[in-house]
């Protein structure tokens, strides 16, 4: 759904905004609406400068009378004026009925200005209840001079106060210290920052970017919600001195942007981003250098797969019976479900059986276990289902304080946990998925058998227009890069490529390699309980 649009790079060589304009009329709607025009283009001069009320008023009144008949009436009578014109394009467009479109440059600020403008006077405002329940969202999350977390939130609903406390999630709770409000592109300290307004949070050290506050809003048609991640690449210091302050440079810039993603790998020292493709490496890299002080280089990019379970599994570990080391019974089932549910957790067995603390021990160390399965990716898509459970009381030794040798603990099912995860996952099997994108490719007809056979695609549907061809597939993610960079050769410059998550498609088994696992391995009993030992002190 468009509103308006920002056209960049006009100092970019070869840009061309009249060709650009054709492009969006011929494939996304023809009720644009140019703005201005581009000033010495192609140039680092270049410039963007709004139509008078001459050169904007007559084309738009065209345009904007298919969808006012009130319009269409003034121009017959003569009443029409350029104030009725900007009153029915600001009211169509807030309709969707026609696309502002805007011209700039975002590295030298050509048209930010106009933009900025536009959307000021074109968009139509979000309603705002200042008197409702409190509802917000984290959109943004920076380190403040001193190190702490500071919240970018927009506020839909209520008012949220300095002193307020919010809860975060798995229990969690934090207290707002500060609060600053946006005025006219300043943010000014205040006590309280009400609906409709941009607000900076202090004090909230476990807030994430994507988090709620208060209520959650209801989701509208026109909101966007991004694509797991389809890419992965292992990232490494060009010093290798820099590894610690690459980790935590890494971590906090997966704080700031929700689209990155990091996995360490403890036994070869490695960390792992995950991508949604190859210009994010170019993003990161620049980033880490310019904020951080570190070069860094990335390895090969390969597909992210997911696990899915082929059946039902179940295995049970039963409190003091060999070989189980930890005072604690555990007893679960992985059943397969539809796709996209993700990982659900159930129980079959009394709430009451044994504090809630173990229960949600069970839960947490499942959904954890599950990020690698047999063949080290993450298992999705299933239920987890426990069915057995147990524990040791408090007790201890005559006159003497609590001893946990006799006693379970959380760390007694948190260790667990893991081994009857991977042994139930073992009895139901698992399938590895790879991502597949959906592609749309306009290229010489001449030139298409070439492209499909180097790179693996499975054509759909095609159009011919006139020499061109328009073809839709599907297209494995991994080929999806060899794809973009041979396509200016294969096409003869001429091939225009989109491309976008689709589906995970099952691989044959040894197409796509097992992950390298970390160092906490449930796969291998004896390497595991070691493991343990070794982190809890035993």
């Amino acid at each position: 759904m468009l509103r308006t649009m920002f056209v960049n790079k006009i100092d970019r060589g070869g840009a061309c905004p009249e060709r650009v304009l054709d492009a969006v009329a011929a494939r996304l709607t023809s009720a644009i609406v140019p703005m201005g025009e581009v000033r010495a283009q192609r140039t680092r001069d270049a410039r963007f400068g709004l139509f008078d009320e001459a050169r904007l008023g007559a084309p738009l009144l065209d345009l904007l009378a298919e969808h006012d008949d009130g319009l269409l009436a003034a121009y017959v009578e003569g009443r029409v004026s350029y104030d009725l014109i900007r009153t029915a394009l600001v009211r169509q467009t807030g309709q969707t009925l026609v696309h502002p479109v805007f011209f700039g440059s975002a590295v030298t600020g050509a048209g930010v200005d106009e933009l900025i403008a536009g959307i000021k006077e074109l968009l139509p405002r979000a309603e705002a209840d200042v008197d409702g329940p409190l509802s917000g969202s984290v959109f943004k999350v920076e380190r403040g001079p001193a190190g702490e977390k500071v919240a970018y939130a927009r506020m839909f609903s209520g008012t949220l106060r300095t002193r307020d406390r919010l809860p975060l999630g798995d229990g969690v709770e934090g207290r707002v210290t500060a609060i600053s409000v946006f005025d006219r592109g300043a943010a000014v300290r205040e006590q309280s920052v009400a609906a409709g307004r941009i607000g900076k949070l202090w004090g909230l050290g476990d807030i994430r970017i994507g988090d709620t506050i208060g209520v959650p809003r209801k989701s509208s048609a026109g909101e966007h919600h991004f694509s797991p991640p389809t890419l992965e690449t292992v990232v490494e210091p060009c010093c290798p001195t820099d590894k610690g302050a690459l980790h935590g440079a890494l971590t906090q810039l997966a704080e700031q942007d929700p689209l990155i993603d990091l996995r360490q790998d403890e036994t070869r020292k490695e960390i792992s981003v995950s991508l949604y493709g190859e210009v994010q490496k170019e993003v990161i890299q620049a980033t880490l250098a310019d904020e951080f002080g570190i070069d860094v280089v990335f390895r090969e990019t390969t597909p992210l797969c997911i696990e899915r379970p082929l059946g039902s599994g179940a295995a049970v570990e039963f409190n003091k019976k060999e070989p189980n080391p930890f005072l604690a019974t555990v007893g679960l089932r992985i059943d397969p479900a539809p796709v996209g549910s993700g990982v659900q957790f159930r129980l079959e067995v009394e709430l009451g059986a044994m504090p809630y603390a173990f229960f949600k021990a069970v839960e947490d160390t499942v959904k954890e276990t599950l990020a690698q399965g047999i063949h080290g990716w993450q298992v999705t898509d299933c239920t987890v289902t426990m069915t057995h459970s147990g524990y040791s009381p408090r007790q201890s030794h005559a006159h003497q304080s609590f001893d946990k040798s006799m006693s379970s603990t959380g760390a007694d099912f948190r260790g667990l946990t893991p081994l009857v995860v991977m042994d139930a996952l073992r009895a139901a099997g698992t399938q590895v998925y790879e991502p597949m994108h959906r592609f749309r490719l306009e290229a010489p007809a001449d030139t298409l058998g070439a492209v499909l056979a180097r790179q693996g695609a499975v054509a759909g549907s095609t159009e011919l227009r006139g020499a061109s061809c328009v073809l839709e597939g599907r297209i494995p993610v991994a080929r999806v890069h060899g794809l973009e960079r041979q396509l200016p050769g294969l096409t003869r410059g001429e091939g225009e490529l989109e491309c976008a998550f689709d589906h995970y498609a099952p691989v044959l088994r040894g197409t796509v390699p097992d992950r390298p696992r970390t160092d906490l391995n449930p796969l291998d009993r004896k390497e595991y309980l070691l493991n343990v030992t070794r982190r809890v002190g035993a």
